[in-house]
């Protein structure tokens, strides 16, 4: 019998093999770094901290587009030929960022076109993501879209803990509504579904999720 030989994915070009360094710029906790009055003009990469990047609905309710932290991208909108976005990006702590504006970072992919490869996969990238996230809010009621998003926030933003935890920075039940899409009240019905269930433990020093409980809930939930 014949064997399907499966290439290799290529690997992700990364475009900080192609940016140069330039001015570090500084935030403190809750500082707005661009918002719909003053949209953003450069790309720009977290050196340090974490930066709540969201969009005002037709309705006007807040809702969350991510959370970036160290290493990670944001500002792409500067792209957009139509730069008239409901976007704001705020410090969610004392943060430092390196930004490029957007006609540098066209300047440089003249010389150095991978770097427009780089842009291209890691936009396609969130792409996909923001495509499941939206596939999440059509499908999944309140209580799933939470706990998708904490097992999402844990991995990328925080560390194993004890037990076979997740813990991460302790993040307002607020924010957590901006998120999934719903009041702060319902979320905090859910949290505390969740923590007498023992799925997860909160407190103002972190959130702490039992990852393979949650996901174990999730899979018992679709069925």
């Amino acid at each position: 019998m014949a064997t399907t030989v499966i290439a290799p994915a290529e690997p992700l070009e990364d475009p900080l093999a192609y940016l140069p360094c330039s001015r570090i710029l500084e935030y403190s906790k809750r500082q707005v770094i661009y918002d719909q009055d003053h949209p953003p003009s450069s790309l720009s990469l977290i050196i340090e901290g974490k930066v709540k990047v969201s969009r005002t609905s037709q309705s006007g309710q807040q809702v969350v587009v991510d959370i970036y932290h160290a290493d990670e991208f944001f500002g792409e909108t500067a792209f957009l030929a139509r730069r008239t976005t409901q976007e704001d990006a705020v410090a969610l702590e004392p943060t430092k960022v390196m930004s490029w504006s957007r006609d540098a970072i066209t300047e440089i992919i003249g010389r150095e076109p991978k770097l427009g490869v780089a842009l291209l996969q890691l936009f396609a990238q969130r792409s996909m993501e923001f495509g499941e996230r939206l596939e999440s809010f059509s499908v999944d009621n309140i209580a799933r879209r939470l706990a998708r998003n904490l097992i999402r926030f844990g991995e990328r933003l925080g560390q194993d803990g004890e037990g076979g935890t997740l813990q991460m920075m302790p993040f307002t039940h607020e924010l957590l509504s901006q998120v999934v899409g719903t009041s702060r009240e319902i979320v905090t019905h859910y949290m505390n579904q969740f923590r007498r269930q023992g799925y997860l433990q909160y407190s103002r020093r972190g959130i702490f999720i039992y990852r393979d409980a949650l996901r174990e809930w999730l899979r018992q939930a679709a069925v």
